[in-house]
This record gives structure tokens, C-alpha cells and sequence, in this order.
């Protein structure tokens, strides 16, 4: 009988990585831009947006993919890890909410508060989402290393990442890669198709740079440090 490969996880240490920066980092960019400055609104709103949606994307994925074959796979144990996993999904769900409620009005409106008010529900979002990376980490990817196959894990990653418009995939995955070290980086390109993996690999790390210039003013943004 032939065993097929397991899932290789690192690559969600990569993701979660991005979160932990770039959510750790939002607040005091809102609290930056000065009261008029609707450029520095629009750069940085699209940017929180961005991130938003990836982290949506995100949990979308492991929602449809993942979960389910745990439960199935891993008895009591797998179900009372999705069990939490659902839960925290739920509660980072109601706070990205109100992160997106407030970011329209701070985008369209001319208040300064509302710029406080975002900041503000940031910043309730933050520890909800920290926990629930560190949980999933501890938690959940020792049973899907021991539950899912490579192929299922690449469905989730397909389901992920469906939310990201071609001409992006360059900047977010040098999101993901700007923490990551070099061999794990090279491995997970190593496993992308062939069209792919040839404008990842040549195009990601310049592409989050000149983003990282225009968001946060500097090519190399605070590193959190990745638990790869």
C-alpha cells in the first residue's frame, strides 16, 4: 500500500508570521497619518484591507479543507482542536468586522476620531488573533502533519490564496518569505508549478520591499521574529 505524503506545514508558519507583523504593526500606522492626509489614508487603509482579506482567505481555507478531514481522521482529540480552532475563527471573525466598519468610515469620512476608533478596534483584534496563531501552532498543525496529505494541504492553500489577484502573488508571498529562512523559502517555491515558481522567485522579495517603502516607510519593517 503506498503511503502518501504528509503535509508540510511550514508554509503556515510563513502565513502566520505575516499576520503577527503586519496586524502587530497597524495600529500605529493608523495613528501615523495625519489628519487630512488622504493619501497616506488610501495607502494605508488598502494595505489593512489587504491583510484582512488574506487573513479571511486564510481561515476560509482551513474551514473548508482542513477541518472536516481532522474530525473524520482524528478521533476525540482532533475533535476537541477543531472545536477551539471554530470558536476562535468566530470571535476573529466579529473583530475583522469591526476593524472593516471602521476602516470605510476612516476612509470616507473626515472625523479624526474615526482614525482613533480604527486604531482602537486594531488593537481588540490583535490579542484575540495572537492567540488563536500560537493555539492553532501547538494545537492543530501537529495533527495535520499526522492527518493530512500533501495534496489536501495544497487544496487548502489553493482555497487561501483564491482571494488574491494574480498581479499580487508576488507581494504577498514576499510578505510571507520576508522572516521566513532562505532554504524554507526555496523549498516551498521548489513545490510551486513551474509558471509559478518562476515570477515568485524573481519578483517577491523586491515587490514586498517597494511595498514595505510606500506603507511603512522603510523596505525592512520591524521583524517579529517567525516560529519556523
Amino acid at each position: 500500500m503506498t503511503i502518501e505524503p504528509r503535509a508540510d506545514v511550514r508554509d503556515m508558519h510563513m502565513a502566520h508570521t505575516v499576520f503577527r507583523r503586519e496586524f502587530g504593526l497597524a495600529a500605529d500606522l493608523v495613528r501615523s497619518v495625519k489628519p487630512g492626509d488622504a493619501e497616506s489614508v488610501k495607502v494605508v487603509s488598502e494595505h489593512i484591507e489587504l491583510v484582512g482579506t488574506m487573513l479571511h482567505h486564510h481561515h476560509e481555507g482551513e474551514d473548508v479543507h482542513l477541518w472536516p478531514r481532522l474530525v473524520d481522521r482524528g478521533g476525540a482529540e482532533a475533535a476537541a482542536a477543531v472545536r477551539v480552532m471554530d470558536e476562535q475563527h468566530e470571535a476573529i471573525g466579529k473583530c475583522l468586522s469591526d476593524v472593516r466598519t471602521s476602516l470605510l468610515e476612516w476612509r470616507t469620512g473626515t472625523d479624526p476620531r474615526q482614525g482613533d476608533e480604527l486604531a482602537a478596534a486594531l488593537e481588540r483584534l490583535l490579542p484575540v488573533l495572537t492567540e488563536h496563531l500560537g493555539v492553532e501552532e501547538d494545537l492543530a498543525l501537529p495533527l495535520i502533519e499526522k492527518h493530512i496529505t500533501a495534496a489536501e494541504w495544497g487544496q487548502m492553500l489553493t482555497r487561501s490564496g483564491a482571494g488574491t489577484p494574480p498581479d499580487k502573488m508576488p507581494l504577498t508571498f514576499g510578505m510571507m518569505a520576508y522572516e521566513a529562512p532562505l532554504e524554507t523559502v526555496a523549498e516551498v517555491i521548489e513545490k510551486m508549478p513551474a509558471e509559478i515558481r518562476e515570477v515568485i522567485g524573481g519578483m517577491a522579495a523586491q515587490a514586498f520591499a517597494r511595498y514595505a517603502e510606500r506603507v511603512h516607510g522603510t523596505p525592512t519593517p520591524k521583524r517579529i521574529g517567525a516560529r519556523l
